[in-house]
């Protein structure tokens, strides 16, 4: 949520709010190498994934892209993820 770049809120005045920002790959790859070290996943591309699936909750997208549409573009291995 802090790629996004949104100004700060009340959290308790403001509820349910939408979070309609875009992401670069580069920005992707960014969060993914720092939750690296939480994530259960074995690969790099587990955690991708991991993150994609927030994106998806948050309601943000990939380069214009659904992270749904991202996810199983990664599966069907046309989406290019670095090993680390």
């Amino acid at each position: 949520i802090k790629q996004l770049k949104e100004p700060l809120r009340d959290r308790k005045k403001t509820k349910n709010i939408k979070h309609s920002g875009n992401l670069t790959k580069a920005q992707l790859f960014d969060i993914v190498r720092q939750m690296r070290p939480k994530s259960l996943s074995k690969e790099f591309k587990g955690t991708v994934k991991e993150v994609l699936g927030t994106c998806n909750a948050v309601g943000c997208t990939v380069e214009g892209m659904k992270p749904m549409a991202l996810q199983t573009a990664i599966d069907n291995d046309e989406f290019e993820c670095p090993e680390s």
